[in-house]
């Protein structure tokens, strides 16, 4: 068996590396970030990453947010925006244009916070790359951008949906997952897979799978056909916007599949592609995930057959 790092998609790489949120020029000597306090004259935000941009809308500050990245797809509002370019790169005279009082970026973006602090521009920086930085970082944006009550709102739904899918799996068996990123079409040739110490990782098991990367040294391992027919997973998921396929080349990339008969997921044709928009994001709409996770994993329980298949208040429906 062997693993290697690898750093898969750009998103997973914008999201759990750096880049930014907010980008804030500092006017007042008292309110500072250091002290999380709000800062209640800011209304001119930047964000840095589909992630950042995705909880700004979802905390309601929509009217506070001028620009994002050319990787912000969601919600359609945030694709009318100015774009400050690629998320690690961004072009600094189109920030200055703009005129922010707040950049906001992720954890290890320290060239778009060197870059903001040499123009006088305020930063903020949190972190989305797993559940509890994911929930720190809304809680320190609500009480840094003054909306509080939105952000335990947020945080309320999120913990609840999480207890509905606890409580559904409460006493099941974890089936062995294998999830794959990316393009599988051609599984004779080494795959990379979601590992530990990665938000989807954690999803996965909230979700009721068992990873059969958990004991692997890289976030990202990329794994030869031998050892996935070594660990014959129950489940194969690939997840990933190039995931998104026809029928027809669905039923092709599972037929590739067919050459591995002695793999459990082949064999009982439990082989499922998610291509959503939101599957490699982390931020608000990790339910939507959970769900995807859960019905592909536990389809009695979650299937479309099954009643009330998904938490009905998961935000972003």
């Amino acid at each position: 068996m062997k693993f290697y790092t690898f750093n898969p998609l750009y998103i997973i790489k914008a999201n759990f590396k750096a880049l930014g949120i907010i980008l804030l020029f500092f006017f007042s000597a008292v309110s500072t970030w250091a002290n999380n306090t709000g800062i209640k004259s800011t209304s001119r935000i930047i964000s840095t990453s589909p992630s950042i941009t995705e909880t700004l809308f979802e905390l309601g500050l929509k009217d506070r947010v001028i620009a994002v990245t050319d990787f912000c797809k969601y919600p359609e509002a945030a694709c009318r925006l100015p774009s400050i370019g690629g998320m690690i790169n961004p072009n600094m005279e189109t920030v200055v244009s703009l005129r922010p009082d707040l950049i906001i970026h992720q954890s290890g973006s320290q060239r778009i916070a060197d870059n903001a602090k040499s123009l006088g521009i305020q930063t903020l920086e949190v972190g989305m790359g797993n559940l509890a930085e994911i929930f720190a970082s809304i809680k320190k944006l609500g009480t840094a951008l003054n909306c509080e009550e939105q952000a335990k709102k947020l945080l309320l739904r999120l913990h609840e949906g999480i207890a509905f899918y606890q409580d559904r799996l409460k006493g099941l068996p974890k089936k062995e997952v294998l999830l794959l990123l990316g393009d599988s079409s051609d599984p004779s040739r080494d795959l990379y897979a979601a590992g530990p110490g990665t938000f989807l990782n954690e999803l996965l098991n909230l979700s009721g799978g068992n990873n059969i990367a958990r004991n692997s040294p890289a976030r990202y391992p990329k794994l030869s056909k031998e050892y996935i027919i070594e660990k014959s997973p129950e489940i194969i998921i690939e997840a990933g916007p190039k995931s998104n396929l026809p029928q027809e080349e669905t039923a092709l990339r599972i037929q590739e599949w067919s050459r591995f008969p002695t793999i459990k997921a082949v064999q009982n044709k439990q082989i499922h592609f998610i291509g959503a928009d939101y599957i490699l994001i982390p931020g608000p709409r990790l339910l939507k995930i959970i769900e995807r996770f859960s019905k592909a994993i536990h389809p009695e329980l979650f299937g479309s057959q099954a009643n009330k298949t998904s938490y009905q208040g998961s935000p972003n429906q």
